[in-house]
């Protein structure tokens, strides 16, 4: 029999600058709160899968991704938010993403996100994102770079 989760992840913060890593409610830079929710589903038992006191994996890191106001020269402007979905006490590092030749008209801190090699980017330079904790940056490309989690490490 299938068990259905249902997580309400809440508190994302938005700070001054390009790039931000979510430090909770009472984080100094905190400028603006949302919510959002994502419904968890198992037809298993639960062993692996991100429930309450199991361990993480790398589809416990959500990658959003869509477009915002161009640049003045026209280029396109795509808004990146990473987040941690995992809903137990699990840290996840060395995150790495499939991201082709990544590249952006618009600098991008590479300590936030860089390429590494065709096909690997690095996100917040290898640094954990804990429970709940997003990270997001801009970039400009006259296209949407499709952007996937190839793997990660749980700490």
């Amino acid at each position: 029999m299938g068990k259905t989760v249902l997580v309400l992840l809440h508190g994302e913060e938005r700070v001054a600058g390009e790039a931000a890593i979510n430090k909770g409610p009472d984080h100094p830079n905190a400028q603006s709160h949302s919510s959002s929710r994502k419904l968890l589903q198992s037809d298993d038992d639960g062993g692996d899968m991100n429930s309450i006191g199991s361990s993480c994996s790398k589809a416990d890191i959500v990658i959003s991704q869509g477009p915002t106001s161009p640049l003045p020269q026209g280029i396109p402007i795509f808004t990146v938010q990473i987040l941690n979905v995992c809903t137990s006490d699990c840290s996840i590092s060395n995150i790495h993403v499939s991201c082709g030749w990544f590249s952006s008209v618009r600098l991008v801190n590479p300590r936030v996100f860089r390429r590494v090699y065709y096909d690997d980017c690095l996100v917040n330079d290898g640094n954990s994102l804990g429970p709940g904790q997003s990270l997001s940056f801009q970039y400009s490309n006259s296209f949407q770079y499709p952007l996937s989690v190839s793997s990660a490490e749980c700490e």
